[in-house]
């Protein structure tokens, strides 16, 4: 049974920072990519950073030199960093994990986690 469970979100005044953790099980965690997304009130699902299986990184615009995803193949764990954070960072976030074969895609999420910033 696969599992993606995130941690850290909470309240933070604008300029505080917070560090999201998503602890993986019942996948190979070396060989996925993984992702943050987030989903703020009546808008679509984003993607905020993704980091390769190899260790490539990804960061929208909206995000870089702010936030900084990073992984730990041993504990199976993926990290977002988020410094600077803004009243527009306020979401539920999202990890992913994602994977492409050539016989199957592989596509997992977790639960999210609220993160909100006051103003």
């Amino acid at each position: 049974q696969v599992q993606l469970v995130e941690s850290g979100g909470g309240l933070v005044q604008s300029g505080g920072s917070l560090r999201l953790s998503c602890a993986a099980s019942g996948i190979v965690f070396s060989v996925f990519h993984m992702g943050w997304y987030r989903q703020a009130p009546g808008k679509q699902r984003e993607l905020v950073a993704r980091i390769t299986d190899g260790g490539n990184t990804y960061y929208a615009d909206s995000v870089k030199g702010r936030f900084a995803i990073s992984r730990d193949n041993a504990k199976s764990a993926v990290y977002l960093q988020m410094n600077s954070l803004k009243p527009e960072d306020a979401a539920v976030y999202y990890c992913n994990a994602d994977r492409q074969t050539w016989s199957r895609n592989y596509d997992y999420w977790g639960q999210g986690t609220q993160v909100t910033v006051s103003s």
